[in-house]
C-alpha cells in the first residue's frame, strides 16, 4: 500500500500500456493500463477498457474493472487543478490516480461539477514488482503509447484496444 503514498509534487508520468495481440494473460488480454511508476520502481495502474455493469452505491457511476491486485478496493482517476491533499499519483497535468478515501470523498462532495467526464471509478488496479514490467516489455508483450485526457476520460472504451494497436502499428486508426 506504501506505492499509493507518494509525495504530490511528483512531475506526471502516465503512460498507456497496450497489450500486445500474442499477450494471453487473462487479466491484461486486448487491454489498455494507464500506469505510472512510484520512486521505488514500482508500476501502478488500471485498466481502461474493462467496464462491468456495476454502478456506484454512492453516486451511480459506472465502475469499471481496474486490474487484480486489491480488487474490492476502490480507485479513481481524476481532473483537479491542484493536487490533491492526500495522497495521488501525477499522471498527466490536471490528472491524479488515487485509491486514498479522503480524495475519493471529495471527489463525491464536489458532484461532477458540471464538467464532462471529470472522474472514473475503478475496483481495483494493476501493480508490478520492481522490475516486473521491464520483463514483460523485453518480452515484447507491451506496446508503450502516451496517455491523453482525451483517451483516458472516453465513455465508450469498447474500440480503444484495437484503435491504439493500430496507432502502435503505424496505422491510422479508424473510429
Amino acid at each position: 500500500m506504501s506505492a499509493w503514498a507518494q509525495p504530490q509534487q511528483e512531475p506526471p508520468n502516465g503512460v498507456l500500456l497496450v497489450a500486445k495481440p500474442g499477450l494471453l494473460d487473462p487479466n491484461f488480454r486486448e487491454t489498455v493500463v494507464l500506469v505510472s511508476q512510484t520512486a521505488d520502481g514500482s508500476t501502478v495502474g488500471v485498466i481502461l477498457n474493462r467496464p462491468t455493469p456495476n454502478k456506484h452505491d454512492k453516486t451511480g457511476e459506472p465502475v469499471s474493472f481496474g486490474g487484480p491486485v486489491m480488487r474490492e478496493v476502490l480507485v479513481a482517476l481524476f481532473r483537479a487543478e491542484r493536487a490533491p491533499e492526500a495522497a495521488a499519483f501525477h499522471v498527466l497535468k490536471g490528472i491524479y490516480l488515487s485509491m486514498h478515501p479522503q480524495n475519493i470523498e471529495q471527489l463525491f462532495r464536489n458532484g461532477r461539477d458540471g464538467s464532462q467526464g471529470s472522474y472514473r471509478l475503478f475496483m481495483g488496479f494493476a501493480g508490478w514488482a520492481p522490475g516486473q514490467l521491464e520483463s514483460e516489455l523485453a518480452r515484447d508483450d507491451w506496446f508503450v503509447q502516451p496517455a491523453s485526457a482525451e483517451i483516458l476520460f472516453r465513455k465508450d472504451t469498447s474500440g480503444i484496444w484495437d484503435e491504439l494497436v493500430r496507432k502502435a502499428r503505424g496505422r491510422v486508426a479508424m473510429r
